[in-house]
């Protein structure tokens, strides 16, 4: 059976809500599934996603593919990251604590990012629109300048 991680559609017309869920690969998009892992509001800016990560880990170590979309947010969220990195304790490149290490620099460095894009939107929203000025009409003529 092959199983993929995958976004299942909730929400309103216009208005989507994503659950991350194991199902499997010949099930509709909307129907049944394995297990829910997490969720996904793509409406918010930067979008909001929840995610186990130790249950995400679990099922790609069992062989689960994501799809593109799950995969990127899993990118952005670390858990990829973390993936290659056991992998790498796996093979004995470095040990563990060294792996812990490396993905919470990583992800310190991330959470920095996130932070300062929100407040660039909120900056953004709070910021006075310029408003465009009309052409000015000249005494005599009564004609507007170019």
């Amino acid at each position: 059976m092959a199983v993929k991680i995958r976004l299942q559609r909730h929400g309103s017309k216009k208005r989507p809500y994503y659950f991350i869920v194991v199902a499997d690969a010949r099930s509709p998009r909307d129907g049944k599934f394995i297990q829910k892992l997490g969720t996904y509001n793509p409406l918010t800016v930067p979008a909001t996603i929840q995610v186990e990560s130790e249950k995400v880990l679990e099922w790609l170590t069992k062989g689960a593919q994501p799809t593109d979309t799950v995969r990127r947010i899993l990118s952005f969220k670390g858990v990829l990251y973390l993936k290659h990195l056991l992998r790498g304790v796996k093979l004995g490149l470095f040990d563990n604590a060294a792996a812990i290490e490396k993905f919470q620099k990583w992800h310190g460095e991330h959470e920095t990012k996130i932070k300062k894009t929100k407040e660039d939107v909120l900056m953004k929203r709070r910021a006075p629109k310029a408003k465009p000025e009309a052409p000015k009409a000249t005494e005599a003529t009564g004609e507007a300048e170019a």
